[in-house]
């Protein structure tokens, strides 16, 4: 294997900084040592609410001290099913405390979905909120579950088989010592993701893992970051890999003030920017798509961030200039998976900003480009992109053959179709699964929605390819005007051919009122797809 030393991408490091020491050590670890180093300082800020770094962890230790009186054993799995709240906070650090291993639950999952993941990680304990519970109650009726503890929940007769989180934290006693951690080892957290076949895969991402991810993290925009005095807007659910790293355990590191928002209101998100001011967004392309068609986002101070970075789907090229414009501040392109913790490229500071790239491997990582035989590609071939690193996954929970898939010889196998130019800079062009072969033709959707993007009146868009019987495959895209604007197809489509090759203009294109998307915010395309082959199923039944 070729060093990373050996890479093009050293040079961007600076400082020695693509050898950060990397300690094995506890998750929990980060919030202790920054509860010693920042302790009167504001950890989070939750609507008209703080809590400084010793509350946090103060909070923190007492739930750990109760859960450890009722016995909660280390290895445990203990399900997070709660919206972005200080709640999660304090139980995520809690559980890592005794070495429970916290799987991490979208509120929204329906009753399937819910059971799909307990019944996958065997899941004894999960907490609550006000959203979730009344799933969670139904779900106990085909899953028995230890314990179910609420949060932000007011006490009714009808929950009495509950706890309540708040009664745990305040009659707790502190958590003395918490559990030895094998870092390398022991899992910290398991992360689901969808499989190949529609059945979700848990990443079982370890406390080095996660750790490591975090430093990494830090290490690449380290010359713009000022511990203690930063101000991280976590507007990404927490229970999202993205966010549970870059938001939440980074800026816990960094001794930031972490600004929660509950739910993602453009506006309402807008006051609080201009009240707090924060310097670091982690942000994902529908907050950044809202922020750059703001009529008034000009007016609310976005100047103030210093770092934005963008997480769980490309970001089209004209969002990122749209929202440059209004905001003045740079989106810092970057890259991750679930399987990585999630963290392996990011644009660097001292470097070229290429727009459009995913930027350099983090340091620490190694990267390349494959062929379909495993053949290392040279510089600007299209392959498959490979990873290697301290973040990449222990692999699968209880998944040994989707494993054996995605972990080879050391590498992930990321099934993203991938370039990388001769500085070492990476561009995603495109899933594997999503690549359209029209008549032998190979087609990247990400390349016409950037196209898209770039007109006038798009507000959104997303490019699937559908079987065909003479072609192979035809392009379909979807299309999601600005408000007040109105789609003429054919005026799109002559756009079409006057920016690409005729075999990449869409044959068949849809106006819509909204494209389907998952709880971050992410494109669900599997989903369109999955509507035209019901509506052919349909047209031959009848």
């Amino acid at each position: 294997m070729q060093s990373i030393q050996q890479q093009p991408w050293q040079k961007y490091y600076g400082d020695d900084a693509y050898r950060p020491q990397l300690p094995e050590v506890s998750l929990y670890s980060i919030l202790a040592d920054s509860a010693k180093t920042y302790g009167e300082q504001t950890a989070v800020t939750f609507n008209d609410e703080t809590l400084t770094y010793n509350e946090l962890k103060s909070r923190a230790d007492r739930l750990a001290g109760s859960w450890k009186e009722m016995n909660y054993q280390k290895g445990e799995r203990i399900g997070l099913m709660i919206g972005n709240h200080p709640d999660y906070i304090v139980s995520y650090y809690a559980a890592q405390a005794l070495g429970l291993i916290v799987v991490q639950i979208n509120p929204a999952y329906t009753l399937r979905e819910l059971l799909q993941v307990l019944d996958d990680a065997s899941v004894s304990y999960i907490i609550a909120d006000g959203r979730s519970l009344k799933t969670i109650q139904e779900v106990t009726e085909l899953y028995e579950v230890k314990q179910i503890i609420g949060s932000q929940i007011s006490k009714h007769r009808e929950n009495g088989s509950i706890l309540y989180l708040e009664d745990l934290i305040m009659a707790g006693a502190s958590l003395q010592n918490p559990v030895e951690i094998n870092a390398k080892e022991d899992i910290a957290v398991i992360q689901y993701t969808g499989g190949t076949t529609g059945k979700v895969k848990g990443a079982m991402l370890t406390h080095f893992n996660l750790t490591t991810n975090v430093l990494q993290s830090f290490a690449m925009y380290r010359q713009k970051i000022v511990p203690g005095e930063e101000t991280v807007l976590a507007a990404t659910p927490l229970y999202h890999v993205y966010a549970m790293t870059s938001a939440m355990n980074l800026g816990l590191y960094m001794g930031a003030n972490i600004l929660l928002i509950q739910k993602f209101n453009v506006d309402e998100v807008l006051e609080k920017i201009k009240t707090h001011q924060p310097t670091v967004f982690p942000g994902v392309p529908k907050m950044y798509i809202m922020f750059a068609n703001h009529p008034k986002a000009h007016e609310y101070g976005l100047n103030s961030l210093k770092v934005c970075s963008s997480g769980s789907a490309p970001l089209p090229i004209e969002v990122i200039r749209k929202f440059e414009e209004v905001s003045g501040s740079q989106i810092l392109e970057g890259f991750g998976m679930s399987e990585t913790s999630p963290t392996t490229h990011r644009t660097p500071i001292h470097g070229e900003r290429k727009v459009g790239s995913i930027g350099i491997p983090v340091p620490g990582t190694d990267c390349r480009i494959v062929d379909s035989d495993h053949n290392v590609l040279e510089a600007n071939f299209v392959g498959e992109l490979l990873i290697n690193g301290p973040q990449v996954m222990k692999g699968y929970w209880n998944n040994k053959a989707e494993t054996k898939h995605a972990l080879q010889n050391g590498w992930l196998h990321t099934g993203d179709l991938a370039t990388m130019d001769e500085d070492g800079y990476f561009y995603i062009i495109g899933r594997k699964k999503e690549m359209i072969i029209f008549g032998g033709f190979n087609i990247y959707p990400q390349e016409i929605e950037g196209v898209l993007f770039e007109h006038e009146d798009v507000k959104e868009a997303a490019v699937v390819g559908l079987p065909h019987e003479l072609h192979g495959e035809i392009v379909k895209a979807y299309i999601v005007p600005k408000d007040g604007r109105n789609i003429d197809i054919d005026e799109i489509r002559n756009y079409c051919y006057a920016k690409m090759t005729p075999y990449k203009v869409p044959k068949s294109i849809e106006v819509r009122d909204s494209l389907p998307r998952n709880g971050v915010g992410k494109l669900l395309k599997r989903h369109l797809v999955k509507e035209e082959m019901e509506k052919g199923e349909q047209k031959n039944v009848n």
